[in-house]
C-alpha cells in the first residue's frame, strides 16, 4: 500500500487541528482543567475524545503544512476551544464568590485554605460550595452536556478562518457582571440577616456603653453565620440547577445557530 506525502499530511492535518481545539478545551475547563487533575491525564482525555470524535466531523479542509495560514488556523481553534472552556467557569466562581461574600460579613473569612484546583487561597466555606456544585455538575451529567457543546462547534465553526465574532468577546467580558449578581443573590439573604445582627449590636452599644457588645458580638455573629450556611444547604440544589441552565445556555449561545 503506497501513501503518498500529500496524504500523510491530510491526515495529519486531520486529526490535529481538531484536536487543537479540543486540548484547549480541555485545559480550560472547570474539573478536568484543574491542576487536581495531571497534565497526562488531561492530555491523554483530549487525545482519546479527538479519536472519538473525528468520525463523526465534518470533512477537514487541506492547508499547507508550515504556512503562516496553518498558523493561523491552529491559532484560531486555540481560541475557541479556551473560550469555550472558560465560559463554564463563571458558574463555578459564583459559588465561591457568593460564600466569600457570607464568609466576610460572618467572620469566618478567617478560616482560608488553599484550593486544590486553583493554587489560591480561599476561605474553607467557599471550598466547601465549590465541591457541592463540582459534585452536582458531574452527578447531573454537565460534563456530557459540555462535550456535546464542543462536538457541535465543529458543525457550526468548521476548521478553519471563522472563528467567533467580537460581539462573542465582549458577551463574556460583560457576563462577569452576571457573576457577581449570581453571588450576590445566593449570598444576599445571610447578609440581610447578619447585617440586622450587626445592627442589633449597635443599638445595644448606644444604648448600654459600659457593655462589652464585641466581645459577645463577635463569636455570635460566626454562629449565626454557621447557622446562614446551615439554612442555605436545601435550597442550594435549586440555586444551582438554575445557575447552571443560565450558563450551559449562555455557553451554547456563544456558538452561531446551525443553518440546515
Amino acid at each position: 500500500m503506497f501513501v503518498s506525502l500529500a496524504d500523510l499530511e491530510y491526515w495529519v492535518g486531520a486529526f490535529l487541528l481538531p484536536f487543537f481545539r479540543i486540548g484547549a478545551f480541555f485545559m480550560a475547563v472547570p474539573i478536568i482543567g484543574t491542576q487536581m487533575v495531571p497534565m497526562r491525564v488531561r492530555l491523554s482525555l483530549a487525545l482519546a475524545f479527538t479519536l472519538l470524535l473525528l468520525p463523526v466531523l465534518p470533512e477537514m479542509p487541506v492547508f499547507e503544512g508550515l504556512s503562516l495560514s496553518t498558523w493561523l488556523v491552529i491559532l484560531n481553534q486555540i481560541m475557541i476551544g479556551t473560550l469555550l472552556g472558560f465560559a463554564l467557569q463563571f458558574l463555578f466562581q459564583s459559588f465561591i464568590a457568593g460564600a466569600q461574600m457570607i464568609a466576610m460579613q460572618s467572620g469566618l473569612g478567617f478560616a482560608s485554605m488553599t484550593d486544590p484546583s486553583t493554587g489560591v487561597q480561599i476561605v474553607v466555606v467557599a471550598q466547601f460550595y465549590s465541591m457541592m456544585a463540582m459534585l452536582l455538575f458531574l452527578a447531573m451529567n454537565g460534563h456530557l452536556v459540555m462535550m456535546e457543546i464542543l462536538a457541535q462547534s465543529f458543525h457550526v465553526l468548521p476548521i478553519g478562518m471563522i472563528g467567533l465574532g467580537t460581539d462573542v468577546f465582549i458577551r463574556v467580558v460583560l457576563s462577569v457582571s452576571w457573576l457577581f449578581s449570581a453571588a450576590l443573590l445566593m449570598a444576599l439573604p445571610a447578609i440581610t440577616a447578619l447585617l440586622i445582627i450587626n445592627l442589633s449590636f449597635g443599638i445595644m452599644t448606644k444604648a448600654a456603653p459600659q457593655l462589652n457588645i464585641f466581645a459577645i458580638g463577635f463569636p455570635f455573629t460566626m454562629l449565626m453565620g454557621l447557622i446562614m450556611h446551615w439554612i442555605n444547604l436545601p435550597i442550594f440544589y435549586d440555586h444551582y440547577v438554575r445557575m447552571s441552565h443560565y450558563v450551559l445556555g449562555f455557553v451554547e449561545g456563544l456558538l452561531p445557530p446551525l443553518s440546515g
